[in-house]
């Protein structure tokens, strides 16, 4: 399904902060040796309700059921709100804020949000790592509401490629796969405006996802997608192949984000077991090329 435009109404916010950090790349170059406190400030907002249309039409996109979702928001849209305050989070860092780069995330689903109410959200840097090649952020964004606090925690691993050298030459790693045997529950078939698509559901424009000149100038064949939507719709095929589609099953998930998914298109959902522990994959084949990997736990 295409996402109608009038879903940039529902963005302005995101689109002011996107704004926001690309004036920023065009200033001085931080200074990477500035002190940068970690974990960082707190920034907190209450948030109005998220909109119906915006909220329906972003679980029709992720393949959700809308009767289930009915008077709840999804715990997966957290990028949607979170996008400015995450954001916030990250202008103090001594790094080029525009080569700032999604490695993946978890989120904790400890309680129902209600659709209709005002969020109360609060973010966070809680980790900063870097060596000479890179740096590596979590961020901790927590959402709920008067009376819950903490309906959903979320972190997102984030990291900058600083191309420094490292000395000597690197071991070739073998690119990550689906286990060989995991069993595929669901496909997921993303057209080339899969990644417009998701910007208007979310206000995440960065350009590399929907303009094509864009992305080939940031090395990628054609538009790549958000890893938040790789996510987003591969819970809702489990939900809705595994969990009979009962949405308040899924109380935990964690996932990295390892290969661009260049669009249009096709892969499968694969899931397993490992380690008592239940394993998610987006990927081409058992054994193949892993776009996504991670794991989810459920509620009994």
């Amino acid at each position: 399904m295409s996402v109608s435009l009038l879903r940039t109404a529902d963005q302005l916010r995101n689109i002011a902060v996107l704004a926001r950090l690309g004036l920023a790349t065009l200033g001085p170059a931080p200074d990477p040796d500035r002190e940068c406190a970690t974990p960082g400030p707190e920034v907190s907002a209450v948030l109005p309700p998220r909109s119906p249309q915006l909220v329906a039409d972003y679980i029709r996109w992720t393949g959700g059921d809308r009767r289930a979702w009915k008077g709840r928001v999804p715990p997966h849209l957290f990028p949607q709100w979170g996008f400015d305050l995450l954001g916030q989070t990250l202008v103090d860092i001594p790094y080029p804020i525009g080569r700032v780069l999604n490695q993946g995330c978890s989120y904790r689903s400890l309680a129902t949000l209600p659709a209709g109410v005002p969020l109360h959200v609060t973010a966070q840097r809680t980790a900063l790592e870097a060596d000479e090649r890179r740096a590596r952020m979590t961020q901790r964004l927590v959402t709920g509401t008067a009376e819950v606090p903490e309906a959903v925690v979320a972190e997102v691993y984030t990291v900058v490629r600083l191309g420094k050298g490292g000395g000597g030459k690197k071991p070739k790693r073998e690119p990550p796969r689906v286990a060989a045997d995991a069993k595929e529950i669901g496909r997921l078939r993303f057209s080339a405006r899969a990644g417009l698509d998701f910007a208007l559901l979310t206000g995440d424009f960065n350009p590399i996802h929907w303009i094509p000149l864009a992305a080939r100038a940031a090395g990628f064949k054609r538009p790549i997608l958000h890893g938040f939507g790789t996510l987003a719709c591969a819970v809702e095929a489990v939900t809705r192949n595994r969990l009979a589609g009962r949405i308040d099953r899924i109380t935990s998930v964690d996932v990295r984000f390892l290969k661009p998914l260049v669009l249009p298109a096709k892969l499968g959902v694969f899931v397993g077991e490992d380690d008592d522990r239940k394993t998610l994959a987006v990927g081409v084949a058992p054994g193949g090329p892993a776009f996504m990997l991670g794991s989810y736990t459920t509620a009994d």
